[in-house]
C-alpha cells in the first residue's frame, strides 16, 4: 500500500510553492508578499507551504488589482501564524458562552469496508437520507458499508444521490484520472465587453460587487477574502435548502446574506437583476448544475457581457466525475491523500486541516482579483475556475515539507469579535501595515434584502 507521496531528492519550500502559482495566475515574482513566521502543520505532505501559498497568492493577486487601478501597489505582509488559524477558521468559531459548532454528523466519517475503506458524507439530511436508501437501512449504514467492496459503495450511494468515495492511493487515482485540472485557470470569454471602472475605494477590490453562490467552506471563504479587501458580496441561499449552523455564521461573515427560490418565476428574475448588477460571479455547484437557471459561464457571458465568473467545483470541469457533488474530505479520501497521511498504513489519514476547502477558497479569490485587474486595464472578462481535486493534486506534487510544527501558533493572537457574542479569526494580511478585517458584522443569515449593501 502506498504510503507517501513527496520527493526527498530536492527539499520543499514555501517561496517555491508560491512562485509556482504566482506563474499559474501570471502574476510577477515581485509581487509576493513578506512573509513572516515559520512552518505550520504537522504532516507527512507540504500542508503548511501550499496553506501559505494559497493565502500569499491571493494577497498577491489584490496588489495586482490595486496596481491596475491606482498605479501603486501596496506593501503586503503575512504571518505563517495567521494563516494556520484562518486554515481552521470553522474550528475556531465560538459563541458567546465560547462553544464551537460540531462540523460533522455521525454518519460523515470513514467505515471498513469488505476490501478497503469508504468515506462518507451525510452532514445534510437530503445527503442522509440517500445514504440510507442507497443501502437499504434505516440509520446504521455500517454493516452494509462492511458487506460490499468499496468501490460499490461508491456506485451505489452516488446512483441515489448521497455521497461516498471509496480509498484511493495517489497512484490508482492518477491511473483512474491521467490528467489534472489546472490549479486555477483564467479563461478570458468570447462576448465582448466594454471597458470597466470601479468607484474609488481605500481597499484592492472596493466598489466591486460580487454574487455568491457558494456553500460550506471552500466558496465562502473565498468571497469573505473579497469582501476583507474591499469587495461588496451579496451571498444568496435557496431558502428550500437552508445551511447547516456553524456555516450559516461562519460562511456568512463579511458579507451580506439573503434567500431567493429561483425556482420561481419573480426569483429567478430577481436573480439576474442581482447578475446584472454584479462585477463577478461566484458558483460553486457541480458544472451543469445551473444550466436550468441560466447562471452557467457561457450563459452569463452571453446574457450578462463583461461579467467575470469564477466557478469552483469538487472534481474539476471535465473527467468522469465533473459531474458529482463532493466535498473536502472525500476528495483527500478519494485521491490518496488518506493513504498519503495514514500513520500506520492500515487506516487512511486526514489533513490537520480542511485544507483543499480553504487554500481552493483563496486561490478562487487570486483568480477572480487577477480576473479583475485585467478588466480594469480594459481586457476582456474572464472565467475563473479552480476545484478541490486541482488543489488535492497541486498538494501531492509538492515534495517533501520543510518542516513541521507540533506546536500551532496562539489562535488568540488572531481571533476578534464578530457581533451577537460571536468571536472568530481575523482576515490574514497586511496592506501597507494595516491588518484586514470584516465588514458587514455581525453574521445575519438570510436577514439581508436581496440587493448589493452599498
Amino acid at each position: 500500500m502506498e504510503q507517501r507521496h513527496q520527493n526527498p531528492a530536492r527539499p520543499a519550500d514555501p517561496g517555491a510553492c508560491l512562485t509556482g502559482v504566482l506563474e499559474t495566475l501570471g502574476l510577477p515574482a515581485h509581487a509576493a508578499p513578506h512573509v513572516t513566521g515559520g512552518p505550520v502543520f504537522a504532516s507527512p505532505l507540504a500542508v503548511g507551504d501550499c496553506a501559505v501559498a494559497s493565502v500569499a497568492a491571493c494577497l498577491a493577486a489584490a496588489g495586482e488589482l490595486s496596481a491596475a487601478r491606482t498605479g501603486r501597489r501596496p506593501h503586503i505582509a503575512l504571518d505563517t501564524g495567521h494563516v494556520a488559524a484562518v486554515m481552521r477558521s470553522e474550528a475556531h468559531l465560538r459563541d458567546a458562552a465560547g462553544n464551537g459548532i460540531g462540523g460533522f454528523a455521525p454518519l460523515s466519517r470513514l467505515w471498513p469496508a469488505a476490501d478497503g475503506w469508504v468515506r462518507t458524507h451525510a452532514n445534510y439530511p437530503w445527503h442522509r437520507a440517500a445514504l440510507l436508501t442507497a443501502l437499504g437501512v434505516p440509520d446504521d449504514p455500517g454493516p452494509a458499508i462492511a458487506a460490499l467492496p468499496a468501490a460499490e459503495v461508491e456506485r451505489r450511494v452516488y446512483a441515489a444521490g448521497g455521497l461516498a468515495v471509496a480509498a484511493r492511493t495517489a497512484q490508482q487515482w492518477r491511473t483512474e484520472h491521467p490528467s489534472s485540472p489546472p490549479l486555477v485557470s483564467i479563461a478570458p470569454v468570447a462576448a465582448g465587453a466594454a471597458p470597466v471602472s470601479f468607484p474609488p475605494g481605500p481597499l484592492p477590490a472596493s466598489g466591486v460587487r460580487v454574487l455568491d453562490l457558494t456553500r460550506v467552506i471552500a466558496g465562502p471563504a473565498g468571497t469573505r477574502m473579497l469582501a476583507a479587501l474591499g469587495a461588496d458580496v451579496l451571498r444568496v441561499d435557496d431558502p428550500n435548502r437552508p445551511e447547516l449552523p456553524m456555516h450559516a455564521v461562519d460562511g456568512v461573515i463579511g458579507k451580506a446574506s439573503t434567500e431567493i427560490d429561483a425556482t420561481t418565476v419573480e426569483g429567478a428574475r430577481l436573480l439576474h437583476s442581482l447578475v446584472d448588477h454584479a462585477d463577478v460571479v461566484v458558483t460553486g455547484y457541480r458544472p451543469g448544475a445551473l444550466r436550468k437557471l441560466g447562471l452557467e459561464p457561457d450563459q452569463i457571458a452571453e446574457r450578462h457581457p463583461g461579467t467575470i465568473v469564477a466557478t469552483l467545483c469538487a472534481w474539476g470541469d471535465t473527467g468522469p466525475r465533473a459531474g458529482r457533488r463532493g466535498f473536502d474530505s472525500l476528495v483527500q479520501i478519494a485521491t490518496g491523500i488518506g493513504w498519503a497521511t495514514s500513520p500506520d498504513g492500515i487506516r487512511p489519514g486526514t489533513l490537520p486541516c480542511q485544507m483543499l476547502d480553504h487554500a481552493t477558497g483563496y486561490l478562487l479569490a487570486a483568480g477572480t482579483l487577477t480576473a479583475l485587474a485585467a478588466r480594469a486595464r480594459g481586457g476582456p472578462a474572464a472565467h475563473v475556475s479552480v476545484s478541490l481535486a486541482a488543489t488535492a493534486a497541486w498538494l501531492l506534487d509538492q515534495p517533501h515539507p520543510s518542516g513541521t510544527d507540533d506546536a500551532p501558533p496562539n489562535t488568540e493572537e488572531y481571533r476578534i469579535p464578530l457581533g451577537d457574542g460571536w468571536t472568530g479569526i481575523s482576515p490574514p494580511g497586511l496592506l501597507d501595515g494595516h491588518p484586514l478585517s470584516w465588514p458587514d458584522l455581525p453574521p445575519r443569515y438570510g436577514l439581508a434584502p436581496a440587493m448589493f449593501p452599498h
